[in-house]
């Protein structure tokens, strides 16, 4: 069975940075993962997907400058690192992972993944 886990949310201040981490298991392999998050009464927006290989990321346009993603395939951990944080950053994060090893065209859409963790939080203060 396929397990995703996310850890590191928290709360910090507009401007600060906080790092999520994502452990999978259970699945031989290494696969395209992606981030997403959402807020209190919006809908799952996409974060980023990066490649199995890690060469290929793509972010969307209101982290990019501001998140880098990474991963480590020989520890199964896929990481997101948030700086410059703003307020509009709080929502519950969720580390998603594909059964490919590549990010398709529709990245940015839940369908293009298969499993996926509980959430962690992240809030941001004013």
């Amino acid at each position: 069975q396929v397990q995703v886990d996310e850890s590191g949310g928290g709360l910090v201040q507009a401007g600060g940075s906080l790092r999520l981490s994502c452990t999978t298991s259970g699945r031989t392999g290494h696969y395209a993962m992606g981030w997403f998050r959402q807020a209190p009464g919006k809908e799952r927006e996409a974060v980023s997907c990066i490649s199995a290989s890690g060469v290929t990321i793509y972010y969307d346009d209101s982290v990019r400058g501001r998140f880098t993603v990474s991963r480590d395939n020989a520890k199964n951990t896929h990481d997101l690192q948030m700086s410059g944080l703003k307020p509009e950053d709080t929502a519950t994060y969720y580390c998603a992972m594909r059964r490919e090893t590549y990010c398709p065209g529709y990245w940015f859409s839940s369908d293009a993944y298969h499993y996926w963790g509980q959430g962690t939080q992240v809030t941001v203060s004013p």
